[in-house]
């Protein structure tokens, strides 16, 4: 690892965490001394979504977030949720081991992580994405979710 003051090559680790999806590295420098703090982060698979009219396209966090943060408007969820909710959708979806995912499995998996975040936001988002029109379609998607309250 290069030094950013002196560009020495040589390093030694001081201090090494976990911090959700990266390793937090201190190190410090064989030539000059300087302390810096690099960031390591495993190399994930892309992951390719099929759509409706046969397109491929790569996965896309912020697409994700966006919808999410549609749904999640005016609700009390913080920004940190909805980045952690994002992150749990591509998780659901590399544990499928499928490539590519159909779009379907992604409004699932979002869906599926709404559910335990708000349940507003989650009728509001199994309305758009399941199109509802009726009702009666709305009341079946309710149902479940004030029995569990």
């Amino acid at each position: 690892m290069r030094c950013p003051e002196c560009q020495h090559l040589e390093s030694r680790v001081v201090d090494s965490r976990s911090t959700g999806d990266h390793i937090r590295r201190r190190r410090e420098c064989a030539s000059c001394g300087h302390r810096f703090t690099t960031y390591e982060r495993a190399e994930r698979p892309q992951i390719w979504v099929l759509k409706k009219g046969g397109v491929k396209e790569p996965f896309s966090h912020e697409k994700v977030l966006h919808g999410l943060a549609l749904a999640c408007r005016k609700r009390p969820v913080r920004a940190e949720q909805l980045d952690e909710a994002a992150a749990a959708v591509r998780v659901l979806l590399e544990q499928r081991r499928e490539s590519p995912v159909p779009s379907s499995a992604v409004g699932e998996a979002v869906l599926e992580v709404l559910r335990e975040i708000d349940a507003v936001a989650y009728v509001r988002f199994a309305s758009v994405y399941q199109e509802f029109e009726s009702v009666a379609e709305f009341v079946e998607v309710i149902r479940p979710l004030t029995e569990r309250a």
